[in-house]
């Protein structure tokens, strides 16, 4: 970094900068420059990384009301990323995901949304009081995995909510599936509809011609990326592009400073500033490595005997393209679980993935990666595989249930309530966001009606091996309802 000017990292080199200035502080952070952090948490992460934490110093710029460093840096960002405009998040794309909605929807107005979001999506719409208005995904049934809504399904929707405020899509699905943004798009267009684009997994899109495209391209209004997932940021760290006339940038502006902290880490948004350097002078090439061994070793994987990758065989409307750096594994044939598997290679290779579910690992390969690592996990799963298969694990969930919204989610989450017995809760108003992993698709969103149903999904979901997150312990044996 000592080698680059101003221009190269404004962020960046003036926090280097100031931390490398003495001077004798009367400000916060309370440690002071790094003089009161406790001994041993120092040695372990060195001096400069306390020298680095510092406040809201004028050279420093503000990131609420940004004229200097940051403004200079969140420009470079949205040049390089091919937006209008870009803020920088420490609060993750969660921050951005809640801001672009409240920014598109206030108090009782729809939002068209597939309902395998993430749950800052439901956080959003808490915060913004609106109606969610979810589109049932397409299910790959091989996999048990939530895929992109078809363009049909969003006609349909349009029409038939045609006073909806805004349309919020996935691109790519937790798993690397991109379905057809650009009709989605268009179609949400042509009903002058602004779409966010919830694209925290596909930061590296524009650095590789045969990667999927970025939502940006396609023309979507606001595009939310966790430039620390797949790029050099560190974690919490995320940026907010948006373009067209669709939106109000100010609006963005003044949502975002709403739900993030008023003392933003300096060292996160100058972590901001060095990935967008890097990506901007390298990042082409250092993804064209990842794609060849990505490539190279997806082949390799797929000749373990009774071992299966995801793929995009036959392309369809909710699953056009994959994206090859995110490699999803079957191993059920071996008569093991996703779980199972995931100890085997933690315990026995220290290899870790991403998400383990009930039938599958999902593997990030990132700028971080080297080849190396993927021929160790290649090494492993080599050795894991069994010489001869006996029985499958088996895996046969019930179709999802159907839901209703009895109120909007804003007014379930802050209504009063109270915990009751699962024999008891039928009939009742979750006052909880419920997710079964697999298949990671909330059964209940707050101001649902819980349903016999529902509850029976879940507790299958339990008996399987799989995972719920939101419920008050953890077995389901209470739940919360609106009082």
């Amino acid at each position: 970094m000592a080698s680059l000017d101003q221009q190269d990292l404004p962020l960046a080199n003036t926090l280097k900068n100031l931390a490398q200035q003495r001077d004798t502080p009367f400000y916060a952070p309370g440690h002071k420059r790094g003089q009161g952090i406790a001994p041993g948490f120092k040695q372990w992460l060195g001096p400069a990384l306390f020298q680095a934490d510092l406040p809201e110093l004028p050279e420093l710029d503000n990131l609420f009301a940004p004229s200097g460093a940051i403004a200079k840096a969140q420009e470079l960002a949205a040049d390089l990323w091919g937006a209008e405009r870009t803020w920088f998040s420490v609060n993750g794309s969660t921050a951005g995901i809640v801001a672009a909605i409240l920014a598109t929807c206030g108090d009782g107005d729809k939002i068209l949304l597939p309902r395998n979001v993430h749950q800052a999506a439901i956080a959003g719409i808490i915060h913004a009081g609106a109606v969610p208005i979810f589109l049932e995904p397409e299910i790959n049934p091989d996999w048990d995995l939530a895929l992109g809504i078809s363009p049909e399904t969003l006609c349909q929707a349009l029409q038939k909510h045609d006073d909806a405020k805004a349309v919020f899509l996935l691109h790519p699905t937790y798993h690397g599936v991109v379905g057809d943004l650009q009709k989605l798009v268009e179609l949400s267009h042509g009903a002058k509809l602004p779409v966010i684009v919830d694209e925290a997994h596909g930061g590296h899109f524009p650095f590789h011609p045969l990667l999927p495209r970025p939502a940006l391209e396609f023309g979507a209004d606001i595009v939310v990326q966790s430039t620390h997932k797949m790029l050099g940021a560190l974690s919490q760290c995320a940026m907010v592009h948006a373009q067209g006339s669709l939106i109000n940038p100010q609006k963005i502006s003044q949502c975002l400073q709403l739900i993030q902290s008023t003392s933003p880490n300096y060292v996160l948004l100058a972590s901001l500033d060095s990935a967008r350097h890097q990506m901007a002078n390298g990042g082409r090439e250092m993804m064209a490595e990842v794609w060849e061994f990505a490539l190279h070793y997806r082949q390799k994987l797929t000749q373990i005997p009774g071992l299966v990758l995801l793929e995009i065989v036959q392309p369809y409307s909710g699953a056009l393209a994959l994206d090859p750096t995110r490699i999803t594994i079957d191993a059920t044939a071996w008569g093991m679980s996703g779980f199972e598997l995931d100890d085997l290679l933690r315990e026995k290779f220290q290899i870790t993935a991403e998400l383990p579910t009930l039938r599958q690992l999902s593997f990030i390969i990132s700028i971080g990666n080297q080849a190396q690592d993927l021929a160790r996990l290649l090494e492993a799963l080599t050795q894991l595989a069994p010489t001869s298969f006996q029985q499958p694990f088996q895996l046969t969930l019930p179709p999802l249930p159907s839901t209703t919204l009895a109120m909007t989610p804003r007014r379930a989450a802050h209504a009063p309530q109270k915990l009751v017995t699962v024999n008891e809760v039928i009939g009742k108003i979750s006052a909880g966001l419920l997710c079964p992993y697999p298949p990671g698709i909330p059964v209940l969103v707050p101001g649902e009606i819980i349903t016999s149903e529902a509850i029976a999904f879940l507790t299958e979901v339990l008996n399987l091996g799989g995972t719920i997150s939101g419920l008050a312990s953890e077995e389901l044996t209470h739940l919360a309802v609106v009082n």
